[in-house]
């Protein structure tokens, strides 16, 4: 059985890793490599991935926003998150966006190709140190403490990001392909329904759920 897989990762170095370890198994092939979240989308488009690696952490696009955009338009293809977090309310979020296992960067090495050939056989694999969701007959339930960025919309989640980034109204509205007027709107509706009265309020709560990385 042949598997090809789309690795996103924002550094160079880890994306290498992880195609070095991946291709050493044999029927495992690596057919792209995305550095950030809108990359892994067009690129998932592009190559039809039968596994998508995609790390929590990256610019322009979280993986967790890009997983759920991912599947929805491939419902086919299956999602792992390779992340640094592995809190509920994250393991949460990327199982609810459609991902079908979570593993910890440090335990990466030992456990992502056992993953990617989990997922294809239907399964799904939670790694060493990530709390698995409890299960009831309806599936995945996830005991959780309920994130606030269940009251946002994907466009105000992906206004959020670029916000939290630095990126100017003028920038996000290129990239999002809207008006800068809309994406004041989005601003100003971020933070009367998170209860933030500045931006630097809406970049540490960005940072403490995880959207953007805190460094």
């Amino acid at each position: 059985m042949s598997i090809n897989v789309l690795i996103a990762d924002d550094h160079a170095v880890v994306r290498d890793g992880l195609k070095m370890i991946l291709e050493a198994v044999e029927g495992i092939h690596v057919v792209a490599m995305a550095a950030n979240g809108r990359e892994a989308v067009a690129m998932a488009e592009e190559f039809r991935p039968d596994v998508v690696v995609m790390d929590v952490s990256m610019p322009l696009l979280n993986g967790i926003e890009a997983i759920r955009i991912i599947c929805e338009s491939l419902p086919k293809v299956n999602a792992l998150v390779l992340s640094m977090h592995h809190t509920r309310e994250h393991v949460h979020r990327a199982i609810q966006a459609g991902a079908r296992g979570y593993i910890l960067k440090e335990a990466a090495g030992s456990e992502v190709a056992a993953a990617v050939l989990a997922v294809m056989k239907g399964g799904r694999f939670f790694g060493r140190g990530v709390e698995k969701p409890l299960e009831s007959r309806n599936g995945l339930r996830g005991e959780y403490l309920k994130s606030p960025l269940e009251t946002l919309s994907q466009r105000e989640r992906e206004v959020l990001q670029l916000v939290a980034e630095g990126k100017t109204s003028a920038a996000i509205a290129t990239i999002l392909s809207l008006s800068p007027k809309s994406v004041e709107t989005y601003r100003s509706r971020l933070m009367l329904k998170l209860g933030v009265a500045n931006i630097p309020a809406l970049v540490r709560f960005a940072m403490h759920h995880g959207i953007t990385p805190a460094d």
